[in-house]
């Protein structure tokens, strides 16, 4: 399977560590120092997942190497959904205007964009599609409460998209390698960890020291797991994008795995936990950086819990 193009979107609002400071004392120190975010974006009125979804189509689709006509799949990936029946799938294929092909939504948490690119490679697999189309998008402020202590300053939002095919149509594709997922329900809190109930308070994280212990432990185990199963360690890896949940547990899996700093993609700084689409959005936001032959890594862990890798090559 190969990428051709991916693309992303992030509202306009940015909203500072000083905003957490005046409605509950929480210190920009005490953000950073925790999490490694200073800001993060938030959707303004009219936005939601999605328009923040059709705007990362928007920017994919100038780079599209093939008419948007020949897409014979949608996926969409989110947790936090703006409509539970006319779901993110069909807002997307209504937007490319491309009738009669199979639009499909998921959620696996912040999983979700590893398991939307496995349904895109089942699709291929069984003949059913050549040409897909999966777009990930996560507006975690609609469901969040700023008042929230322990988790309210983590949530941004953001979207990105991935045009795939089967087989390689340009010379810079992106060849996705392999793609591994599973669920971890059985670990830990597992399904009391992060939750979004909407009859019962939004989006908490009611474990975040269970959540950040089986995140690093998962995404390094996962990540070690798919190299050894190519012939490589991490000593080979050219860019490591894990999920962009907090920058302590980012630098933890990558020294642990001693990968060099350099190589990690993260945007959690600037964005905040911006859910299944923070990986998306680190790969579109760096793609002008991949050369031929450079061996890209990607790690998720999801509540529930859920977790995965990817391993691809430019």
């Amino acid at each position: 399977m190969y990428i051709q193009t991916i693309s992303h979107y992030l509202p306009g609002k940015v909203v500072p560590n000083s905003y957490f400071t005046e409605l509950n004392g929480l210190t920009d120190d005490w953000i950073r120092e925790r999490t490694g975010i200073r800001e993060r974006r938030r959707t303004e009125a009219g936005e939601n997942t999605h328009t923040m979804a059709i705007e990362a189509i928007k920017a994919g689709l100038p780079h599209l190497p093939y008419p948007v006509s020949e897409i014979g799949l949608v996926v969409a990936a989110t947790y936090t959904p703006y409509d539970t029946v006319s779901t993110l799938a069909h807002a997307v294929q209504n937007f490319i205007d491309v009738a009669d092909i199979p639009a499909v939504s998921l959620s696996s948490a912040c999983s979700s964009l590893l398991n939307g690119l496995e349904v895109a490679e089942g699709y291929f697999a069984m003949g059913k599609a050549d040409k897909a189309l999966v777009v990930v998008s996560d507006n975690n402020s609609a469901y969040s409460d700023d008042h929230d202590k322990v988790a309210g300053h983590l949530w941004g939002d953001g979207s990105a998209a991935f045009f795939l095919s089967k087989e390689r149509v340009t010379d810079q594709d992106i060849e996705i390698q392999e793609i591994i997922t599973a669920g971890a329900a059985t670990v830990g809190r597992n399904i009391e960890g992060v939750t979004l109930r909407p009859n019962h308070g939004g989006l908490h994280m009611a474990y975040g020291k269970d959540v950040f212990m089986n995140a690093c432990v998962y995404m390094e185990e996962v990540s070690r797991r798919i190299l050894k199963k190519h012939g490589y360690g991490p000593e080979d890896v050219s860019y490591f994008a894990p999920h962009q949940a907090n920058y302590r547990i980012s630098r933890q899996v990558l020294r642990n795995m001693e990968v060099p700093e350099e190589r990690l993609l993260s945007n959690i700084e600037v964005l905040g936990n911006t859910g299944s689409a923070g990986c998306g959005i680190a790969l579109s936001q760096n793609r002008h950086r991949f050369q031929t032959g450079d061996l890209l890594l990607m790690a998720v862990f999801g509540g529930g819990y859920s977790y995965g890798a990817m391993l691809m090559k430019a």
